[in-house]
């Protein structure tokens, strides 16, 4: 359905487009990726909405041919995204052990005591800065989505509702004093001003503290073909390359880049003031890494377009195969990659009977652009749909353990990613 001239206007209104790159300021952008236009990953329907015209915004992927960022230059405004979340950090096991470790590590290596300051950008539920508490330092989160941090005060955790930035950080040290950690965990991807973002990081830091970011990895989305990951919400899709150029420009350095298999792949970034030493040995090598793989040429990302778009073809093409057969699909994860999934591929209810998921916030509520139904996970065991196609693949083993009452009565499941197979 196309936009009426009052949605065109808002859609107007709500979009901007760079010009040049965030990370460098340079004009020499490619579109290698264009993924169509697409509502936003995020913006779930009520049964109301539905027959509704739906905002759509093009979903194009760059590369920067003067310092290797991959990113989008069209722009959602901020507050529509995330002034009111869906997404929750603490439904799921996977991400409560990994915090769990990741703050274990943290207060170990820094020293970490009753009287450091721990502060969250993009602290979501406050699921990460618990696990901090609950090791015995002071915390402070700082997240936009007011529905989300009313959630993380009712559990305890101190939260602004802001979007951070050089004003905030100066707020924080006045109120807190300054940070012996500050985590940006699956939030640095989203930021358009990158660069003032990490500077505002580095001023909120104290002597000797560090500033510890995860966030999906370009290399591995580029080996596993995750383009699913590619939503309105990711403006970067980052490689140690690119970091080290804006780290620099932010007063930082790499002092360590590790992975960690989390959301299909990750880095774990410790930065710390710029001082002569520059970046540590591991950023350098992974630096070297990437331009043995082809990171730094331009040929690379566009072999991976091609390689997408056969990934739809042979998704298309063994859906139809199944329902041609009259077996029942449904599918698993409201998350937003399988809305750029499903857009992308042009799947929806004709093929999906429902996505089933845990957040009690997506239930009863239906997914963008294909308009599927979400219901509770226990829908696919009182159904028993022939096969499952799983959205949420990044956290297939948990998935799997869960559907397993469902595979132990002939039930299947489908992974998408990187190629789709039947499990």
């Amino acid at each position: 359905m196309s936009p009426r001239p009052e949605a065109t206007r808002l859609i107007a209104e709500m979009l901007t487009r760079r010009n040049e790159c965030r990370a460098c300021s340079g004009g020499r952008m490619v579109k290698f990726l264009p993924l169509g236009s697409v509502p936003l990953a995020n913006s779930y329907l009520t049964p109301q909405q539905l027959n509704d015209p739906e905002p759509r915004f093009p979903l194009e992927v760059y590369y920067c041919e003067d310092c290797s960022l991959v990113q989008l230059l069209d722009v959602v405004d901020p507050e529509i995204l995330f002034g009111n979340y869906l997404y929750r950090t603490g439904t799921n096991q996977t991400i409560v052990r990994h915090n769990a470790a990741l703050a274990e590590s943290v207060v170990k290596k820094l020293g970490l005591g009753s009287q450091s300051l721990v502060v969250e950008i993009a602290s979501n539920d406050g699921s990460l800065l618990s696990a901090f508490r609950e090791r015995g330092t002071r915390t402070l989160g700082v997240e936009p989505a007011r529905n989300i941090a009313q959630i993380a005060r009712e559990a305890g955790i101190e939260t602004i509702s802001e979007f951070f930035n050089m004003g905030v950080a100066q707020k924080i040290l006045k109120s807190h004093g300054p940070a012996s950690a500050v985590l940006a965990n699956n939030v640095l991807a989203h930021v358009d001003q990158t660069v003032p973002f990490l500077a505002a990081c580095r001023t909120l830091l104290g002597p000797g503290g560090r500033v510890v970011i995860e966030a999906p990895y370009l290399g591995e989305l580029l080996k596993q073909l995750e383009y699913d990951t590619v939503y309105h919400e990711h403006l970067c899709y980052l490689s140690v390359t690119a970091l080290k150029r804006m780290f620099e420009a932010a007063g930082l350095a790499l002092d360590d880049v590790g992975l960690v298999d989390i959301h299909g792949g990750s880095l774990r970034i410790w930065g710390r003031a710029m001082d002569a030493a520059g970046h540590g040995e591991s950023a350098r090598k992974m630096a070297a890494e990437e331009a043995a793989a082809g990171v730094t040429r331009l040929a690379t990302y566009q072999g991976f377009a091609g390689r997408v778009a056969h990934n739809r073809e042979q998704l298309r093409a063994l859906l139809a195969r199944l329902r041609a057969e009259g077996k029942r699909i449904a599918a698993y994860g409201a998350a937003a990659k399988g809305n750029t999934l499903l857009c992308y591929c042009g799947i929806g209810r004709e093929t999906l009977e429902f996505v089933a998921d845990r957040s009690p916030l997506k239930l009863g509520l239906h997914m963008p652009g294909s308009h599927v139904p979400i219901v509770p996970v226990e829908k696919i065991f009182e159904t028993q749909p022939d096969y499952v196609l799983i959205l949420a693949w990044n956290f297939a083993k948990e998935i799997l353990v869960t559907l397993e009452p469902y595979r132990a009565k002939g039930g299947k499941c489908i992974l998408p990613i990187p190629e789709p197979t039947i499990v």
